[in-house]
């Protein structure tokens, strides 16, 4: 049993049992249940809540599937029973199917309990996660790592009763809700950085070339310059988060967080520094070139006064491709820096990961 603070006689009782009681210094979910990890002997690990909402019976179906040649094996309490006022409707009907169900999406994972208490697996391949969250995120972050670093998981039905608990649940809806999300925002780049990304710069560019080379009309609307302005800062923006997708996807590789991508190991083998340098300079002097035409143009005219609707149609493209090649100079020489060959790190070691997820310094106070 790990103990970080109970105030019940739940650590008595257990010592009566002839249980291993292991204190745990910091507060949280997650840090009882590392340092109760850490501390076990065995080679699988079954953990569970011990507030009578878990049938233990179960616990043999779970070490038969570990047995079996799985490394995490996951309670599903929705592909099992759910007893009446076991667990709230919100949690029920939306707090666990919908954050499953994202996890499921950006992590490719079969899960389909997240956040089951209840779970089985071999110590050594847990271990090997270096897992860190302190707080309710931990129960994610077991799942995502596992699946990130492709595990075999599988999940068996299980019953969850009403717990026999006189004071109420640690679990606050909104505040461990949020940070099971956030935590599965930050390990995914893809959908954090790259689809917003993407989906923005795509529909700033298809304005910007429907205004320009279009028919400039949706239905009887017509699009003119403050549309391109606006066509303009979508693009800017959007390249904008794809760069950090790409900055992030190259940090959590290089801290070990994700496994290599093949696209991202290709990226690096054919793109150099030279290349991403070559094509912002492209875009900054296509820039530089509308301007000088368009500053050309109206000197031609006498630098008298201009007609927006006709001067900006150049002037905002032009400052958007400068933009864009300032951008991507930059961006390139970072990335370069990012792919430096860094401290070679061994296969058994185990460094200690940034809390990506966890909680911040204040959090951490409350939490305890």
């Amino acid at each position: 049993m790990a103990d970080n603070g109970s105030s019940d006689d739940s650590t008595e009782i257990a010592r009566r049992c002839r249980a291993r009681v292991v204190q745990v210094a910091t507060r949280g979910y997650g840090s009882a249940l590392i340092g109760g990890i850490a501390a076990a002997r065995g080679e699988y690990v079954v953990i569970g809540d011990a507030d009578q909402s878990y049938d233990f019976a179960s616990i043999p179906l779970l070490i038969g599937r570990l047995r079996s040649g799985y490394d995490l094996v996951m309670g599903n309490r929705f592909s099992g029973h759910i007893e009446p006022a076991a667990m709230p409707w919100s949690h029920r009907v939306i707090g666990n199917p919908v954050l499953s169900w994202i996890g499921r999406l950006f992590f490719h994972s079969r899960v389909g309990d997240f956040h089951c208490g209840l779970r089985a697996f071999r110590r050594d391949a847990i271990l090997g996660l270096g897992l860190t969250a302190t707080g309710m995120e931990f129960a994610s972050e077991m799942v995502v790592m596992a699946s990130l670093r492709g595990l075999r998981v599988t999940e068996v039905p299980i019953t969850l009763h009403r717990d026999g608990r006189s004071r109420p649940p640690h679990l606050r809806t909104w505040r461990d809700g949020w940070r099971h999300l956030r935590f599965m925002l930050l390990y995914s780049p893809r959908w954090l950085f790259l689809i917003p990304g993407v989906t923005l710069f795509v529909i700033g560019a298809a304005l910007s070339a429907w205004v320009l080379w279009g028919s400039g009309r949706v239905g009887r609307v017509g699009l003119g310059v403050d549309t391109l302005l606006v066509a303009g800062f979508l693009s800017l923006a959007g390249y904008q988060v794809i760069v950090f997708a790409v900055f992030t996807k190259v940090f959590v590789i290089r801290e070990g967080l994700h496994p290599e991508h093949p696209f991202l190991t290709r990226l690096y083998r054919y793109v150099r520094l030279e290349t991403g340098l070559l094509a912002g300079a492209v875009m900054t002097a296509t820039g530089a070139v509308i301007l000088v035409l368009a500053f050309t143009s109206w000197a031609a005219q006498g630098f008298g006064s201009l007609n927006p609707a006709l001067s900006m149609r150049a002037a905002i493209p032009a400052c958007v491709l400068l933009a864009l090649g300032v951008q991507t100079i930059f961006a390139s020489f970072f990335l370069s820096i990012l792919g430096m060959p860094g401290l070679p790190v061994r296969e058994n070691d185990h460094p200690r990961r940034p809390r990506v997820g966890g909680l911040d310094e204040e959090a951490q106070r409350r939490e305890r």
